[in-house]
């Protein structure tokens, strides 16, 4: 398989992990809309430097890994969910204690927009499977290096653009006034959904 088609097929399966809503896009946007732009912008590079991790694990074989140690897999599921429930309970919480706070954003510094785009998508074994998959089917069980690297920078730059365009649309007058408007029951949902992703991942066999 020449070095362009396989690059085409790592684009083309983590296009479609990346565009699937999820934790990220959840918490993108919630950022995005309740502060600030920049502060949205802070997520996606925690999502981008999370994303180029993933892809240097892809390189150094996550897949053996997982395979050889399903414990890994495991404890990284459990985590992820737990995190994800964690989170969507203090969303709730929040949202009916200061309906007219933003809960996950409020006082947010950058550093810790950053954090939580970091830790989402690090704690996300859906990002996991992904890059397992890409490096399974579209790369050779030993990519040289170039097409390992050139593989992960894509990743990371099909996630930045596209988190990036989730943060503008978000972070648009319109929708965050009517988020302002409405954030009270915007965060119960969002934390119910996040809830949600965290028992659907605890309890998955897969």
């Amino acid at each position: 398989m020449h070095w362009s088609t396989q690059l085409l097929t790592v684009a083309s399966i983590w296009s479609v992990a990346t565009v699937s809503p999820g934790p990220n896009f959840l918490l993108t946007a919630q950022v995005a809309a309740a502060q600030s732009r920049p502060r949205g912008l802070a997520v996606v590079g925690g999502i981008a430097v999370a994303t180029a991790i993933w892809g240097i694990c892809g390189l150094l074989g996550i897949q053996a890994l997982f395979v050889a140690a399903p414990w890994a897999f495991v404890t990284l599921k459990l985590a992820g969910a737990l995190y994800l429930v964690f989170t969507g309970a203090r969303l709730i919480v929040c949202a009916g204690n200061a309906p007219k706070a933003a809960p996950i954003a409020a006082g947010l510094s950058p550093r810790r927009a950053f954090g939580i785009g970091l830790v989402t998508s690090l704690t996300n074994p859906r990002s996991a499977l992904s890059v397992a998959s890409i490096f399974a089917v579209a790369l050779p069980a030993q990519p040289s290096l170039p097409i390992g690297v050139a593989a992960a920078a894509l990743m990371v730059a099909i996630s930045v653009g596209w988190y990036i365009c989730v943060v503008y649309m978000f972070a648009a007058g319109i929708v965050a006034n009517t988020y302002r408007r409405l954030r009270g029951w915007i965060d119960r949902i969002a934390g119910g959904l996040l809830i949600l992703f965290g028992v659907r991942l605890a309890l998955d066999r897969g």
